[in-house]
């Protein structure tokens, strides 16, 4: 072995607390981004192979009925590769352990049983067979929240009628990731069902025999999408065609997309905060690291080793620390991005989902880390070594004092001698107070960072359904009711107040911009329904004219004062011309409101009621649901505090691990941060300290000199860590979906506390191993001086 190799395992001995902890720093700068990195290219990876493997289609469109004639026409556009038209209809499932009615979208399956788009995995059983009536396949989130396997039966009521139908099989579909609407807020798997039946059957249930309502299709590579949209269209519309609606705008895959988009901006953001404060980090200390080496590397130089080989000599130093950083960081990353997989997988309803780290993601962290070491040890070395051994041999010269603007003034002495020579040493050497603060206040405010979403997603529940949804149940209707309806229900054992409200599903267009919408009718004054900006400030409904939300004017690249196309989805599917007099910057999906009445007189309708809102008698709740249940007309009773809990419960398993994550990454940080500091500064002011001992100074006013300057670190660095984390949280708000939420930044005082406390939790523990270390010191060995 040779004498630098030996001096190399010395020195990792010597250091080992501090080659530990830089270590610990790079690993979590390597797992954060390898966990984040790697999570969401295995789900964008599984996604593309399921809507491949399963022939996901390219354009939809829903239309009241065409012969099925009519489907060589649609064959014959230029640009069309593959048509499936088939039966697609609501119907009811009224389970007994439900309080409410479920509703099912029922889909046809072709005789043979396989769909040549919009295919279906089975997880298991099989497909429905031709001539048994009253089989179906059944999503498995549906399945899986009631019980259900093959064999089992559920009541379905199909057009009026009611079936007991009986489940074959349990499978899944790349048309239906995602349950629900883009309005629906969070969609409950025990009230939403997809089955999947023979279209022998569902077709004369609906009068659909050689007909058909819904039309998949696959587009030859190349085709012009919207002039096949365009025809297409033209061709449906004497069909009650509802409009083309391309795969990026399919509910299920526009809802699957911005999920992914979110967490690609978040498995960007977050680790690259990471791994550039881990590198930033592991520059500053190993540079001071290899500088206490000064008088060793000047008499390596005088022994005869060149600049090269010192340089790789403390490249080797730096890199085993990396390299041991790297294997932890590769190996904790690998565990914890495999259960975050694991844990979307519940939320994104894949068949298979395979997590892998991709050599490029490996080493993008690996390498970071490596180049920081790498540039931080060079960048010393030939400091160092840029002057002749002699020199460099010697002590570093003293600093030249002078009197400050507390000695000018003539208070000095109402601070005491000791806090006077921490603040000479600041004084001294500015650069290292700034660096180490900067340190301080990266690791305080990842800590913000991994809590502050929290804090954000209470405040958006607050807002939404405190503030906005000011009822405790909802009530929507099969059909819009005659008002007076909410008169009937107000009536009702346990309703203290009742307000109707008209939703009317729409096209909102402007020019080539779309986006499929609803226009909520709202009385004005409103009781229960409020419209509320994201950060809580209300605005009034205008007696005439189109609020909506800024966000899909943004889209549609609208103002107020210019007016809008409504395409009405229900009717005879008016087309209205609205002018916008309002924008409001709310918290959830694309909206549209007017006054109720104003919207029915553009309608040309009498008033009518689509859903109603109740606050309620939270003692008899349960009785007024079961009443509700019973009655014909109503499609579904949403419970406002069962809506909160699902809510909380969809994001609070990710979140908490996302937090508990982020949070001990940053703790982490912060430890090895500010012990790294002490240590260093305690190894740097070695013989000063041992000069004050033999001048009489007690070992407590020694100590306080030295954690004095990592107080006033502490005191600069927590402050502006708490302002750099608002800021990086302010850059994290821009990865949501801002077509789904909203956010507003929110950060609680607990957060902020928090991640002080952790701070000064790390400088007390450090502070405690570095007093030891202090009172340890050999001061005779200390003032050994090599002249």
């Amino acid at each position: 072995m040779t004498p630098l190799n030996t001096k190399l395992l010395r020195d990792l001995n010597s250091l080992k607390g501090q080659v530990l902890t830089i270590a610990l720093v790079v690993a979590c700068g390597i797992a954060s981004y390898v966990t984040m990195r790697s999570t969401w290219s295995s789900l964008y990876e599984s996604k593309d192979t399921y809507f491949e493997r399963y022939r996901f289609a390219d354009l939809f469109v829903s239309l009241k009925r065409a012969p099925e004639s009519l489907v060589p026409s649609i064959e014959a556009i230029p640009g069309v590769h593959r048509v499936y038209s088939r039966v697609v209809t609501v119907a009811t499932v009224p389970m007994p352990e439900l309080t409410e009615v479920a509703r099912a979208y029922l889909v046809s399956l072709p005789s043979n049983g396989e769909p040549t788009l919009n295919g279906v995995y089975l997880r298991s059983g099989r497909f429905p067979r031709r001539g048994r009536e009253n089989e179906a396949v059944v999503v498995e989130s549906f399945a899986k929240a009631h019980g259900l396997v093959a064999g089992d039966s559920i009541p379905v009521v199909v057009n009026s009628r009611l079936r007991n139908v009986r489940v074959v099989g349990i499978g899944l579909s790349p048309e239906y990731v995602f349950l629900g609407g883009v309005g629906d807020f969070v969609p409950d798997d025990k009230q939403i069902a997809v089955l999947w039946m023979q279209r022998d059957v569902l077709a004369p249930a609906f009068e659909m025999d050689g007909a058909f309502n819904n039309v998949a299709l696959a587009l030859q590579p190349g085709a012009d999408e919207k002039a096949v949209m365009r025809q297409l269209d033209l061709l449906l519309e004497p069909y009650g065609g509802l409009g083309t609606i391309p795969r990026e705008k399919q509910v299920s895959d526009f809802l699957l997309n911005g999920e992914l988009a979110q967490l690609e901006q978040m498995a960007t953001v977050v680790p690259g905060i990471f791994l550039a404060v881990a590198a930033f980090l592991l520059n500053i200390v190993l540079s001071r690291l290899i500088l206490l080496q000064r008088q060793q590397i000047a008499a390596l130089k005088a022994l005869g080793y060149t600049t090269g080989q010192v340089t790789v000599h403390y490249l080797q130093l730096a890199f085993v620390i990396v390299a041991l950083g790297s294997l932890l960081g590769l190996a904790f990353g690998a565990w914890m991005g495999g259960g975050l997989t694991n844990l979307y997988g519940t939320y994104f309803r894949f068949p298979t989902l395979v997590f892998r780290i991709t050599a490029r993601v490996a080493i993008v962290g690996v390498g970071v880390s490596f180049l920081a070491a790498g540039i931080g040890a060079i960048t010393s070395v030939l400091q160092v070594t840029s002057l002749s051994p002699a020199e460099a041999m010697r002590p570093a010269a003293p600093a030249r004092y002078r009197r400050g603007l507390l000695d000018r003034l003539g208070i000095s002495w109402l601070f005491g001698v000791s806090s006077m020579m921490v603040m000479r040493e600041l004084r001294r050497r500015p650069l290292r107070l700034v660096l180490s603060s900067i340190g301080i206040a990266a690791a305080v405010g990842i800590m913000v960072v991994g809590r502050f979403s929290t804090d954000s997603m209470d405040n958006l529940i607050d807002v939404i359904f405190h503030q906005e949804q000011r009822g405790d149940l909802t009530v929507a209707f099969l059909n819009p009711q005659p008002v007076g309806v909410e008169h009937e229900l107000e009536l009702l054992p346990g309703v203290l107040d009742a307000e109707g409200l008209r939703v009317v599903p729409v096209r909102l267009r402007s020019g080539p911009r779309w986006r499929e919408s609803a226009i909520s009718g709202l009385p004005t004054p409103s009781r229960l329904r409020g419209l509320v900006d994201r950060n809580g400030h209300t605005t009034t409904l205008p007696e005439k004219g189109l609020v909506m939300s800024a966000k899909l004017a943004e889209i549609l690249a609208v103002k107020v004062g210019d007016a809008v196309e409504a395409e009405v989805r229900e009717g005879k599917r008016p087309v209205l011309a609205l002018p916008i007099v309002a924008l409001i910057d709310d918290s959830f999906g694309l909206q549209a409101y007017m006054n109720i009445d104003d919207l029915h007189r553009r309608l040309h309708q009498e008033l009518s009621i689509s859903l109603v809102q109740l606050r309620v008698d939270p003692t008899q709740l349960d009785e007024l649901r079961r009443r509700l249940k019973k009655m014909p007309t109503v499609a579904q009773v949403t419970v406002k505090a069962v809506v909160v809990e699902r809510f909380k419960g969809k994001s609070a398993e990710t979140m908490r691990v996302t937090t508990l994550v982020l949070s001990f990454f940053g703790a982490i940080i912060a430890i090895g941060v500010v012990y790294n500091n002490a240590r260093v500064a305690l190894s740097m002011r070695a013989r000063d300290l041992a000069s004050l001992r033999v001048l009489g100074f007690s070992q407590r006013e020694v100590t306080g000199i030295l954690l004095g300057e990592l107080a006033v670190q502490m005191i600069v660095g927590i402050p502006l860590g708490l302002l750099l984390g608002n800021y990086w949280c302010h850059a994290l708000m821009n990865t949501n979906d801002p077509e789904t939420f909203r956010f507003a930044l929110h950060v609680s005082s607990q957060t902020y506390a928090f991640a002080a406390l952790v701070a000064i939790g790390a400088a007390v523990v450090s502070a405690l191993l570095v007093r030891r270390k202090l009172s340890r010191q050999d001061l005779i060995e200390v003032l050994k001086t090599r002249e």
